[in-house]
């Protein structure tokens, strides 16, 4: 609440965010009205103590003093305050497990831009730092809006073993700060949610929410929230994004295009700090175990690190504005003015480059099997949000910040579910189905499998696996147009009754889909055909060319006139043109 910074004994809340150059909390969530709280309005020091630490009304102050009034007994009005289980309950020596014994009454959600756009926020002029903070609040808004409708369920019955959708809505404390802990304090435009985990059930009791529900969503929160953010900055300031590889063999993380990637080390400090303290943790694992660290021990010790290298915040009051400047004065000194002083100038020419040579498309089928490859290699066994998640990543790939029709990541995962998965056991994960992805060919399925293994970096392999499926459907589709031409002779029929709309690559049984036309003319038949009749073309050009430079070019005899008459001439039927064999246009060019 006061910049992540200590406070003197006796200093108010208000003077120490000054002190630290923060503004001072709002609330948020459609659950306010229950509580008789307002969006926008500052939080307060004694309702973030009431609601966050005690888990009680915000206003229970007021509330027991008019129910003492009145004549009720002291404790039962400071219970008719409560919300929920009191917090006195976990503290019960009667407690059986520890864990409970503290009590959960809130979590943080950090709303954090990638890194460029901390860079255009620090070091652009006053309308971009104003605009790219409306951004944040849009991208973040609709997150938390996501996670009201879509993902927060309250625990009911014993135990919790139940969820139900929550009544309202939740209830959050939104707090922004503008700097890293870096040594050298660095912009970090970020917010954090402060979530409450009380909330209405249906029947207007108070509970708790589902803490694992929420939890389990956070990285399909997270690529929503980047997704939107982007789009955002895309239509305000025209700019556009591009992928960047921070880790050779990972993920890459979208980024504003033409803006130096040498200001994101200047600013990624801490990064640095963490980087240079994790070798010697992992010798120390090493050492110790006997092996190198997996994946989740190599987490485990990346968050050590970070751990260890945390400085301490400044601790000299400054305004936004004196930050401002002073991160300027450093980005010139460090790299020259002409790259930070035409920083929005550069921006604007990248994006008018990308806009020419990516059309922002996307195509369900593929983006269905891209998002199905990547989370079968790198998972196994999925569940319906890590589909939902890469789904999200695809569209903010192909669109590089164009928007998106509304409800079509969801319209992806559906496609993945109904058509490329199949059911693990009897909860709710799943897997790639193979014999959908590949009907026919079982060298291909076993081709796949090897994927999987927990070998090298697992991206790397989804990206192989996904690519390959994407060159099969395309395939698919381009023998499926061969197959569709009319030839002399011949009449075509249509594929499905009229009005009825196409469904490429599907039939009405789980193991028909991404078949070869129903000619029964083979994919690989088809592209082996395709390149002889390319191959003899060629030659046919090459020797025509070849006569025509021996011989020199033959006369042309003398055209006839025309008669003296008003009649049209015949209409000459012209030989059909073909289009050079090639991906599909669409996608990413």
């Amino acid at each position: 609440m006061a910049g992540d910074g200590r406070r003197a004994p006796g200093t108010s809340l208000r003077a120490a965010q000054d002190e630290a150059g923060v503004p001072p909390g709002v609330w948020k969530g459609r659950g306010l009205a229950a509580v008789g709280l307002t969006a926008g309005e500052v939080v307060s020091e004694r309702q973030a103590e009431l609601l966050l630490g005690e888990g009680r009304h915000p206003f229970a102050d007021r509330i027991e003093r008019e129910l003492l009034d009145a004549g009720h007994d002291p404790a039962a009005a400071r219970r008719a305050t409560v919300l929920g289980r009191p917090v006195e309950h976990n503290k019960s020596p009667k407690t059986e497990k520890a864990k409970e014994r503290v009590p959960w009454l809130a979590m943080d959600l950090v709303f954090r831009p990638p890194s460029t756009a901390h860079i255009a926020w620090a070091l652009g002029d006053d309308e971009s730092r104003r605009v790219l903070e409306l951004c944040q609040d849009i991208a973040r808004d609709k997150t938390l809006e996501w996670f009201e409708d879509a993902v927060a369920q309250i625990r009911w019955k014993v135990g919790g073993k139940q969820r139900k959708p929550i009544r309202d809505g939740l209830i959050v404390a939104v707090f922004r700060h503008y700097e890293s802990r870096a040594a050298e304090s660095k912009p970090l435009l970020h917010d954090h949610a402060v979530v409450s985990i009380r909330a209405r059930r249906p029947n207007e009791t108070w509970g708790n929410l589902s803490a694992d529900s929420m939890l389990a969503n956070i990285v399909a929160a997270d690529t929503l929230y980047t997704l939107t953010f982007m789009e955002e900055v895309t239509a305000r300031l025209g700019w556009a994004w591009e992928p960047r590889e921070v880790t050779p063999g990972r993920r890459p993380v979208m980024e504003i295009a033409g803006i130096d990637r040498r200001l994101i080390g200047w600013q990624s400090t801490r990064r640095q700090q963490i980087e240079d303290a994790l070798p010697v943790l992992t010798a120390r694992y090493e050492e110790r175990q006997g092996h190198p660290p997996g994946e989740q021990a190599g987490y485990q010790l990346a968050c050590q690190a970070a751990d260890q290298t945390r400085p301490p915040k400044r601790t000299e009051p400054l305004s936004l504005t004196e930050l401002r400047a002073r991160w300027r004065t450093s980005a010139i000194r460090a790299y020259g003015a002409c790259t930070v002083l035409r920083l929005a100038q550069r921006a604007r020419a990248a994006a008018a480059a990308i806009r020419a040579r990516v059309k922002p498309a996307v195509d369900v089928v593929l983006a269905a099997v891209d998002t199905v490859a990547v989370v079968y290699v790198m998972r196994g066994a999925f569940a319906r949000h890590h589909l939902l998640a890469e789904a999200r990543r695809h569209l903010a790939y192909a669109l590089r910040g164009h928007p998106h029709q509304p409800g079509l990541d969801e319209q992806i995962v559906e496609t993945v579910v109904d058509d490329y998965t199949r059911p693990i056991g009897r909860g709710r994960r799943m897997t790639a189905d193979l014999r959908a992805l590949y009907p026919h060919d079982t060298g291909d399925q076993a081709a796949l499998r090897p994927l999987t293994r927990r070998t090298g970096a697992p991206y790397e392999r989804a990206r192989l696996a996904a690519d390959a499926l994407t060159a099969r459907v395309r395939a698919a589709r381009r023998a499926e147009r061969l197959n569709s031409r009319a030839r002399p002779g011949t009449r075509v029929v249509p594929a499905g009754l009229p009005g009825s709309r196409p469904r490429p690559f599907r039939t009405g049984s789980k193991t028909g889909r991404l078949l070869e036309p129903e000619t029964g003319v083979a994919i690989d038949a088809v592209e082996r055909t395709r390149r002889t009749l390319e191959a003899a073309a060629a030659r046919l050009r090459d020797g025509i060319r070849e006569g025509a430079a021996a011989h020199g070019p033959r006369p042309r005899p003398a055209p006839a006139p025309a008669p003296a008459t008003t009649t049209a001439p015949p209409h000459i039927e012209q030989p059909a043109t073909r289009n050079p064999p090639g991906p599909t246009t669409g996608g990413i060019a």
